[in-house]
């Protein structure tokens, strides 16, 4: 039930209530007193409002004296000439008032005015502003996103003090009427880019975003199931954050998540990390160059050992090293495949490993079980090696999407490689290079390999190299 409020008081009393349900909600409170000496009920969710505001605002309102309303007319100079306070709306639409409360706002229903008084004294439940644990540096800040939309668009305000600064909110989801900011700077984004990103998201028809910014992420972006490879990037670091908006990037903010969305993205978006900035250009390039070649070992160390070790014939002298002089009872391409299965059962268990236990289960996961799986024969020492520097390079970077990507691509190799030996390494590198060359960005207008494709020459050679801020 919805409508338009009326200057019929009891009757935009009866349309709330039966909004809201407030007689079968306890937290939903609704109290009916005497303000300005006229009728007043008032709606708000219990927890959501500042106490201390709301109390002056209805200490101020019920010493006024009786309202002539020839004077004050409507609800809008009302507000105007009564209301003691910065955030105050006024609307006629029951649908919306309702949505504001259940949003944390304080609601006044004054009879003989058509419409509600919307004041915003809404506070919600907070962490403190910390630095992500997944994406700390050794230099800089020590600061973070919070799951609370106003606190991390403060924080961005915090470091842009521009006023090309746009932020622009829109809200997703029937039920869950979840609040999406897309930030840019107006003078460095691209308009098109800004344009189509504000589209996608305004045409967004979803009954919830309860899992926030995975949610709205797939509604965003319809991507082949098959191809892992990510379209979005996601950083939980307001610097990280305010750097991409200079550089052009469009950021998607959601209310109920720490990490904040960049678009567009690349393949190589990844490869910049916020600690190369806190560094000697000197030093950025040289950590910038050791995660690429840790990237390229994550992909092709274990699948190009694998290759080598089933065609010895190939290895020259000086790799003797590598084969594998005392066989297991396994075969070496389910030794492979059992570890990387292992080692995601061990991420989901130390998930679920309280605090105070996690150091000793893992000395138990990394130490005893792989000690006892070389001497019972199960695997050779060379793939528990091999397989304990895949596991470690994965943590280079922060992005769980792009370290699974790796490993779907690594996991390829290897079976293609085990099932057609060097034709099947072969076609594994063909099928990763097309699930790369054949992603899309957010607008299909972004090539997922610029610089590249299309080449830059100055952005390629960013890639590699930390240049000096001028």
């Amino acid at each position: 039930m919805s409508g338009l409020l009326t200057e019929n008081y009891h009757e935009n009393m009866q349309m709330l209530d039966a909004l809201l349900h407030t007689e079968e909600s306890f937290d939903l409170i609704k109290r009916e007193l005497i303000l300005c000496g006229r009728n007043a009920a008032m709606y708000f969710v219990d927890g959501f409002v500042k106490d201390e505001v709301m109390e002056k605002i209805m200490e101020y309102l019920m010493g006024l004296d009786e309202i002539d309303q020839s004077k004050v007319k409507d609800l809008t100079a009302f507000c105007n000439t009564f209301i003691p306070y910065v955030e105050v709306n006024v609307t006629e639409k029951a649908d919306e008032l309702a949505a504001a409360v259940l949003s944390g706002s304080l609601l006044y229903l004054l009879e003989g005015y058509a419409g509600a008084i919307v004041i915003d004294v809404r506070t919600y439940p907070v962490r403190n502003v910390e630095e992500p644990e997944n994406d700390k540096v050794l230099r800089g800040p020590r600061e973070g996103f919070v799951e609370t939309i106003i606190f991390n668009t403060a924080l961005i305000r915090r470091h842009i003090r521009d006023t090309g600064l746009r932020m622009s909110m829109f809200s997703i989801g029937e039920s869950s009427r979840t609040d999406v900011v897309v930030c840019y700077m107006e003078n460095r984004a691209d308009p098109a880019l800004v344009k189509t990103v504000k589209e996608k998201i305004a045409g967004i028809k979803v009954k919830s975003l309860n899992l926030s910014q995975e949610s709205l992420a797939e509604a965003l972006i319809h991507q082949k199931w098959y191809n892992p490879f990510p379209k979005i990037r996601y950083t939980e670091r307001p610097d990280a954050a305010c750097a991409s908006l200079q550089e052009g990037s469009v950021l998607i903010i959601c209310d109920g998540s720490p990490a904040v969305m960049v678009l567009p993205t690349t393949i190589f978006s990844f490869a910049q990390e916020t600690d190369d900035y806190y560094f000697p250009p000197f030093t950025g390039t040289y950590l910038r160059l050791v995660r690429f070649v840790i990237y390229f070992l994550t992909i092709f160390l274990t699948p190009i050992w694998f290759l080598l070790i089933q065609n010895p014939q190939w290895l020259p002298p000086w790799l003797e090293f590598i084969k594998v002089e005392q066989p297991a009872a396994i075969p070496v391409i389910f030794q492979l495949l059992l570890i990387e299965l292992a080692v995601d059962g061990l991420k989901l268990a130390s998930l679920n490993t309280p605090s105070m236990l996690s150091n000793s289960l893992s000395v138990v996961g990394g130490l005893i079980l792989g000690e006892f799986a070389i001497n019972t024969g199960w695997f050779t020492s060379e793939v528990i090696l091999y397989m304990a520097f895949v596991a470690i390079s994965n943590f280079t970077q922060p992005s769980y999407e792009l370290g699974y990507a790796f490993k779907f691509m690594r996991v390829l190799l290897l079976i293609l490689t085990a099932l057609f030996n060097a034709w099947g390494f072969g076609a594994g590198l063909i099928l990763m290079t097309v699930f790369i060359c054949s992603n899309r960005t957010i607008t299909g207008g972004h090539s997922y390999l610029y610089p590249l494709i299309p080449f830059n020459a100055r952005a390629f050679k960013r890639i590699f190299v930390r240049e000096k801020l001028r």
